[in-house]
């Protein structure tokens, strides 16, 4: 039996990964926590770099079970550059989290070790490896805190998880039942083939994968677990899950169902229904919530509904419009969360109340907070505004006219929820118990500013990224 066809160039940023965690495992041991931090940091920058020479060259290792297609490059680098933001946030506001030990670098490591796994999958084993690693760390990141609260969010977290999780096994089981193959690309050839005997298997099979997506990606109904792990889990943490595990289940959803399952029939309508349902209940249980963190939980929902549309339209017009909605949401929320790791005494958050004043308070800190929060809403001239724009454009010309209706309406009510902090922050007088914290963060401030500068820089001047994803990326 021939070996399989191995790049050893496909394979270094894996390498380089395992070797920073090793390293930083071993220096956990004889330096202080910063230093282990900062060796992270400068092993996901090397990671990158040695993804960059991959662009556009379409390696492939172990028969196709590992792709280095442009789709699996740019979320990966989406999926570090997010990470990066979570540990240069960290290197000031963990202590207060009472995170400051190595483990929650290494479990962040290994997350993204996991997390770039899935987005470079080509095959279903290889996409659930990845998918368990990042899982298991992102539980374990959930519960570090010593704090009742921290071990029911990871508690949830994992539970949830773990039924989501085997739901998607019993979907790739009966995938590979009806087909014969684990291969994203076998899949795809074997379907215009199936026997009619093996269809019901097949759909059956689709739909738990979808469920299975749904839970991971935080799709309604199977989003229940997202604002409780979000508020009780600390801050940092949050802000790691929101856009580094959000990434890359997006990237394995779109791999699956756009790759292998496209031309299966009968799963577009229930995922239709779960999209609306998604961006309805998102954004108007977002205007509910007092808690800034808990209202965020709901804003994740609700931008998973808009993420979601690049799963039923043309993977020609979804890919590129998926790629950048994501490194926008990457750069928006990781800098909305770093806000709040700024400006909150306890894990608990801040309330919107608390916000009232900020601006006579931490002037720039209102500024940012302001510019992210209008990109998030779609706002011009951020991002945010830009995202929404390809995305919908992307699902009206595939024929979703519906929802792209539903989509446009429910951005417009979430400005309501979006803007309200930003007037209280500029119109308001003082919260009376103003939640500052007693010294300045500069590192998480630092975040906070290149998010802020990412989101304007790609939303004034959206081709520097949109140039680089019009060619074929799968």
């Amino acid at each position: 039996m021939p070996l399989p066809h191995i790049s050893v160039m496909l394979l270094l940023p894996f390498i380089i990964l395992l070797l920073t965690t090793a390293a930083c495992t071993a220096l956990g041991f004889l330096v202080h926590r910063q230093a282990v931090t900062w060796t992270a940091m400068a092993g996901l920058i090397i990671t990158a770099a040695s993804l960059i020479p991959l662009w556009d060259r379409h390696l492939s290792s172990f028969g196709g079970a590992l792709l280095g297609d442009p789709f699996g490059i740019a979320l990966s680098l989406v999926i570090l550059l997010g990470a990066l933001l979570a540990l240069l946030s960290s290197l000031d506001s963990a202590k207060r989290s009472s995170l400051s030990f190595p483990e929650y670098d290494l479990m962040l490591l290994l997350g993204v070790l996991g997390s770039v796994l899935l987005a470079m999958a080509g095959n279903l084993i290889v996409l659930l490896i990845g998918l368990e690693i990042m899982s298991l760390s992102a539980y374990v990141l959930a519960t570090l805190q010593a704090s009742r609260s921290s071990e029911e969010a990871g508690m949830k977290y994992f539970l949830l998880g773990a039924v989501g999780s085997a739901v998607l096994i019993y979907g790739i089981a009966l995938v590979y039942g009806a087909t014969g193959h684990f291969g994203l690309s076998g899949i795809a050839a074997a379907l215009g083939h199936a026997a009619a005997s093996n269809l019901p298997v097949l759909l059956l099979g689709t739909l738990m994968l979808l469920v299975g997506f749904g839970f991971k990606v935080a799709l309604v109904p199977f989003h229940q677990w997202t604002p409780d792990v979000y508020s009780g889990s600390p801050t940092l943490v949050t802000l790691y899950m929101s856009v580094v595990i959000k990434t890359a289940a997006f990237a394995g959803l779109i791999r699956v169902f756009q790759m292998a399952l496209s031309g299966v029939h009968g799963w577009v309508i229930p995922a239709e229904v779960i999209i609306a349902l998604t961006l309805i209940l998102g954004n108007f249980a977002a205007l509910r919530e007092e808690n800034f963190k808990r209202m965020l939980a709901y804003s994740a929902v609700a931008h998973s509904g808009y993420l979601a549309l690049a799963l039923v339209a043309k993977s020609s017009l979804a890919e590129p419009a998926l790629i950048y909605y994501l490194l926008t949401y990457t750069l928006m929320n990781a800098g909305a969360f770093a806000v709040v790791a700024v400006l909150q005494r306890d894990d608990s958050g801040v309330t919107i109340s608390d916000l009232r004043g900020l601006y006579s308070r931490r002037p720039g800190l209102a500024v940012a907070l302001a510019a992210l929060l209008a990109s998030l809403s779609g706002l011009p001239p951020f991002a945010g505004f830009f995202g929404k724009f390809v995305l919908f454009s992307a699902a009206l010309q595939s024929g979703f006219v519906g929802l792209t209706v539903i989509a446009a309406v429910t951005s417009m009510a979430a400005l309501f929820y979006y803007l309200r902090p930003a007037a209280l922050m500029f119109f308001s007088e003082p919260a009376q118990t103003p939640q500052l914290p007693a010294a300045p963060r500069q590192y998480s401030a630092v975040a906070v500013w290149v998010a802020v500068g990412g989101t304007l820089l790609i939303g004034v001047l959206p081709n520097l990224v949109m140039q680089l994803l019009q060619r074929p990326l799968t």
